[in-house]
């Protein structure tokens, strides 16, 4: 499963289900005052390192890679529980924000286009 093999009528509902359900959790939340933002970032920067690691001998559903995923939506829940259609956002986002695509990118040149892989499949399972 591929997110660019995705319907692109779905992926903008994906896209619109990111933005409804993070200005619903940020209204309710303080601009989520309770996440303790600077460990989810070392959280994130030590998984990305860990996936940055083994994308180049791994495929998006692979079972070590989908336990990291798990990790990465556990982290992405500190914020607000994301729907399947909402993380699939997520990646989204990743990929169409130059800063973010960016950012990713520097802990490997196909993370972004790895991760929203990644995601699709865990997103399924959801």
């Amino acid at each position: 499963m591929s997110l660019q093999n995705l319907d692109p009528t779905y992926l903008e509902t994906c896209r619109n289900a990111l933005s409804q359900e993070q200005s619903k959790s940020l209204a309710a939340s303080d601009h989520w005052a309770h996440v303790d933002r600077n460990q989810v970032h070392a959280d994130w920067d030590a998984l990305y390192k860990t996936l940055a690691a083994v994308i180049d001998t791994s495929t998006a559903s692979d079972t070590h890679i989908q336990e990291l995923l798990a990790q990465h939506y556990t982290i992405a829940c500190r914020f607000y529980t994301p729907s399947p259609a909402a993380y699939l956002g997520m990646a989204l986002f990743y990929q169409d924000n130059p800063g973010m695509r960016d950012f990713h990118n520097a802990y490997h040149p196909q993370m972004v286009s790895f991760l929203g892989d990644a995601m699709c499949v865990y997103a399924a399972r959801l």
